[in-house]
Order: C-alpha cells, then sequence, then structure tokens
C-alpha cells in the first residue's frame, strides 16, 4: 500500500509544479538573468549526469575504462568533431580499456 501512496503523492506533486510554471508571470521569465539560467540548467543537469555516471560506482569514486571514454569523448569536442564521430571515439576508447584492464 506504501508504493501506491507514493505513485500518488508524486503524481500531485508533478501537477503541482506544471501548475506553478504555468502561473509564473510572463514578465518574470523574460528577465535576463531567467532567460540565461534556463539556457544554462540543462547545460548543467547534464553534465553532473555525465560526472555522476562516469565516475562513481555505488558510494565510491572510481577511474574506470568510463573516465577513459569520458576524457577521449571531451578531446574530440575540443577537435570539434561531429556528435556521432564523439559518441564512436568515447565507445571505442572504453571498450579498449575495458579489453585492457580484463
Amino acid at each position: 500500500m506504501n508504493v501506491w501512496i507514493a505513485i500518488g503523492a508524486t503524481t500531485v506533486g508533478c501537477y503541482l509544479v506544471k501548475l506553478l510554471g504555468l502561473l509564473v508571470p510572463a514578465g518574470a521569465l523574460e528577465r535576463p538573468l531567467v532567460k540565461r539560467l534556463a539556457e544554462l540548467l540543462p547545460v548543467a543537469l547534464l553534465a553532473a549526469l555525465t560526472a555522476q555516471q562516469a565516475f562513481a560506482d555505488g558510494h565510491a569514486l572510481v577511474l574506470d575504462a568510463r573516465a577513459a571514454g569520458l576524457g577521449a569523448a571531451a578531446v574530440a569536442l575540443v577537435l570539434r568533431a561531429p556528435f556521432l564521430v564523439v559518441v564512436g571515439v568515447a565507445v571505442v576508447v572504453a571498450a579498449g580499456a575495458r579489453a585492457l584492464t580484463g
């Protein structure tokens, strides 16, 4: 029964957050600071999720093949490679690092 309470509370919470977003006055959304934060927030969130997936294993900090793949992807991005090339480089480097470490 506790699971259904959690599902119901989450549903109500999501609805209220969406409703709150609709109630914000348009003038508040036109401020330069708010616009800049809205542009940067998805990038920051994606960077945090990427770092968490690349360097964490449960509660431990690890440096393994995922970190090598992320580093190779960063180099490919600095070299302005297309997105699919960046992903391919990351996959190849991570697979190679896993193969070398056993």
